[in-house]
């Protein structure tokens, strides 16, 4: 909130606590959102073990803010979250397709599991939006997203601050 970067998108992939005050007063945040090139909406958690209403209701309000901020006049790409299965069809409603999506993949690829959970959603979402362009924070393993990147579909990959921390410490 304090960025002066004002050519820039703003994202919300952090913990839900630190943005959870743009769902409870968007009215305070939309003068500062409108001062930048445009937001990715946000990324509100759908933990897998979390209740499915609980899921559900995360994709509405990341939806909703998306929604009210483009009737608002902010410019916005849409981050798709997803859990399991219950949840892919969900996660892609009213999203147009052939746009551009964001997806963050920070903490869905260390353990297996997580990452075929995650490749899974994935395959749904791109069959399903047939996405031109996807923009990825997190990393990016050759194995999951090199067969979107043979379709055609332009990726762009962010570092997330914890990959950003890491490489400064090796550096």
């Amino acid at each position: 909130m304090r960025s002066t970067e004002y050519d820039a998108w703003v994202h919300f992939y952090e913990d839900d606590a630190n943005f959870e005050r743009l769902w409870n007063k968007p009215h305070v945040y939309l003068p500062i959102l409108k001062k930048f090139k445009g937001v990715i909406s946000p990324d509100f958690s759908v933990y897998r073990d979390m209740p499915l209403v609980m899921q559900y209701w995360n994709i509405y309000r990341s939806r909703a803010i998306a929604h009210w901020l483009q009737e608002n006049g902010v410019a916005v790409i849409p981050n798709i979250r997803f859990g399991d299965e219950r949840t892919y069809k969900l996660s892609c409603a009213g999203i147009t397709k052939h746009g551009v999506i964001a997806v963050g993949s920070h903490g869905c690829m260390k353990l297996v599991i997580e990452r075929a959970y995650f490749q899974r959603g994935l395959n749904y979402v791109i069959e399903s939006l047939k996405p031109s362009a996807l923009i990825v924070y997190g990393a990016m393993p050759q194995e999951v997203f090199a067969p979107y990147q043979e379709m055609g579909i332009e990726i762009l990959q962010f570092d997330s601050e914890f990959m950003q921390s890491r490489k400064a410490v090796d550096a």
